[in-house]
């Protein structure tokens, strides 16, 4: 999508962090905006942030994206107030901490429910919206670097961006002949609040588990203090979405490691040969 100006972007998770970021760069494209989140203080402050500005309109609507409903009434909102939408963003995501020697089921659920179903939702409920419109359009669903390196401790935050990665990359097949575009953020550490995620935990799963402490939290908490600056990682969506790019990746450094990954996958493939394989398996 090359003209941007006078259309209409939708970004969950939009009161903070990359999601807020996103929204600023479609705003500053030229794009009308609804944010969407589960914070409604935190987003009135962002929505707030963009007055006084000379930028286009930019709307809230509270939204928990683990309920399809919320999701639907959110793409309404969005519809009502601006007509259509042609950008989603399926951003909203929390980092998880169950590793295989203390599996909490309560974690895997919260995290399954917004980091893989929030997408799935939002791609249910707008998809249909977009090709409505016959304009095109552009689905960003936001995965990470850990859907291609897994990491240590992270096993349903790894599983849910792998997972997301596969969703987007059948997506841009299905919609290339709709004229709808597809992308996948893959970022490494960015400067967010995804290490407090617990602070929207749901109330009806009861006591969150214990937060990750020690040496690995320590560390943790260190690169994401340190990390891009959301504004950055924005920018390349933005040039993502006009380019119609599938990737979008933010740290050169994290090459060498994805590299090192697919050469494995080589390696075992190589000792296959070439011979013919049985039929049917």
């Amino acid at each position: 999508m090359r003209d941007l100006a006078g259309k209409t972007a939708f970004v969950t998770g939009g009161a903070s962090g990359i999601g807020l970021a996103m929204g600023r760069a479609f705003a500053a494209a030229g794009m009308r905006v609804m944010l969407a989140d589960i914070e409604t203080k935190a987003l009135d402050a962002a929505v707030a942030s963009f007055k006084d500005t000379n930028l286009p309109e930019v709307r809230g609507v509270e939204c928990d994206v683990r309920d399809p409903e919320a999701v639907d009434r959110a793409a309404k909102a969005a519809v009502d107030a601006f007509g259509k939408v042609h950008v989603v963003c399926n951003n909203a995501g929390v980092g998880g901490t169950s590793g295989t020697d203390n599996v909490n089921l309560k974690d895997w659920r919260w995290v399954v429910d917004i980091n893989l179903m929030g997408v799935v939702h939002g791609v249910k409920t707008f998809v249909p919206l977009i090709k409505s419109h016959g304009e095109g359009g552009h689905i960003v669903n936001t995965a990470s670097m850990a859907g291609f390196l897994p990491g240590t401790g992270f096993g349903a935050y790894t599983a849910t961006k792998f997972a997301v990665l596969g969703i987007t990359e059948a997506l841009q097949v299905e919609l290339e002949p709709a004229n709808i575009g597809v992308s996948v953020l893959c970022p490494g550490w960015v400067a967010t609040k995804i290490t407090d995620s617990r602070r929207n935990w749901p109330k009806e799963l009861g006591d969150p588990p214990p937060r990750l402490d020690g040496v690995l939290a320590a560390t943790i908490a260190d690169l994401v203090k340190n990390g891009m600056k959301p504004a950055d990682v924005a920018d390349l969506v933005l040039n993502a979405v006009r380019n119609n790019e599938l990737y979008i990746f933010t740290h050169p450094h994290m090459r060498p490691p994805l590299e090192k990954r697919v050469e494995r996958f080589m390696t075992a493939y190589r000792k296959l040969g070439d011979a013919p394989q049985e039929q049917g398996r």
